[in-house]
């Protein structure tokens, strides 16, 4: 086996991002090629605790090694949801210091980061930027190119969040309930929640929910349900998308003022499975208060799986050249398109 600059000529690199919902691992060249890919359960700390989020991603990784033909690990770098605090990053490195593909082959360690580096990197390459993520969750970054950053705890309504999935599926049941006892205006939810469910009305939803035969893990599915009803013209649904688009703006206009890049033609980038829908309503109301707030930022939808961001500062933590980065890209950017808004258009020719 040949050496080039102290490396292995046949080291792979290993990238992983994980969320609430799922955890993509895939396998890399120095050129960029990728070699092998996996996908598992979700594997957020805050949704499964450490420990078995430890297991998830040793366990994608050995998969992936494994079908990379336990090639020499040169690099290893784990974006994951639920790493939003310093403790919980320095916890999860430390859990995973014992595993055998800790260190790579050099000895340089596994980089263990939160998953929205790896959706800003999907969406720009630009130091100064912003990104706002919808998923099962909702949280944001900013980073600047002095190396400054804006992050958000994300623990959801002890910390100010109001969103993502989760939450939206949570508001549909609240307003579906309200609405079938007589607290609150008529919604379609009343219907639309108990047959997405199998479930009679809206009473027999909330007694599964309560006696634990529906999981928590349903109220994320229910999102959907939501922006089908706003676009049918639902004014409570309308209501809850509006509130929506309003708090992934107030997350992006947040980072950019404690940044100082309020006023700069920054790239916003949205990206995580509520958003990826690409709803007119709410894509709209985000466009139309960036547009209000931050009149130059530049809106950059990403429906790009953000194992692409993870992939590619895997290849920038070792020095890749610029060929494996579009060599990576295009491997992996097919997987679902990134698109930039009308709006985000507009900004980036002011």
């Amino acid at each position: 086996m040949g050496i080039v600059s102290g490396r292995p000529d046949d080291a792979i690199l290993i990238a992983v991002d994980g969320g609430g919902s799922k955890t993509d691992g895939v396998a890399l060249d120095l050129e960029g090629n990728v070699i092998a890919r996996a996908r598992m359960p979700g594997s957020s700390p805050q949704t499964i605790d450490l420990g078995p989020a430890v297991h998830v991603v040793d366990s994608l990784i050995r998969r992936v090694h494994d079908a990379a033909g336990g090639r020499p690990l040169l690099q290893t770098n784990i974006y994951l949801s639920g790493l939003d605090l310093p403790a919980e990053v320095s916890a999860f490195a430390r859990a995973v210091a014992t595993t055998p593909w800790a260190t790579g082959v050099t000895g340089h360690p596994a980089v263990v980061g939160n998953d929205m580096f790896a959706l800003l990197r999907a969406g720009t390459e630009e130091q100064d930027a912003v990104a706002v993520v919808c998923g099962t969750g909702i949280n944001c970054i900013g980073v600047r190119s002095d190396g400054q950053q804006a992050r958000f705890a994300a623990l959801g309504r002890i910390s100010g969040d109001w969103g993502g999935g989760s939450f939206l599926g949570e508001q549909a049941l609240w307003h579906a309930a309200r609405a079938m006892d007589g607290r609150g205006d008529a919604t379609v939810l009343t219907s639309a929640i108990p047959a997405h469910l199998g479930l009679a009305d809206v009473a027999a939803v909330i007694e599964a929910f309560h006696f634990g035969t529906l999981p928590a893990g349903s109220f994320s599915g229910m999102a959907p349900l939501v922006l089908e009803a706003s676009d049918a013209g639902d004014a409570i649904a309308r209501g809850i998308v509006d509130r929506q688009a309003d708090e992934i703006v107030a997350f992006a206009v947040a980072a950019m003022k404690r940044l100082d890049l309020l006023t700069r033609p920054v790239p916003v980038v949205l990206g995580g499975g509520v958003l990826a829908t690409g709803n007119d309503r709410l894509i709209g109301g985000v466009e139309a208060g960036l547009a209000d707030l931050a009149p130059l930022a530049v809106a950059t939808l990403v429906r790009s799986r953000p194992i692409l961001g993870a992939a590619l500062l895997t290849l920038e933590t070792v020095g890749a050249p610029r060929t494996a980065l579009s060599t990576a890209r295009a491997a992996l950017e097919h997987l679902k398109a990134s698109k930039r808004s009308p709006h985000a258009a507009a900004a980036a020719g002011s």
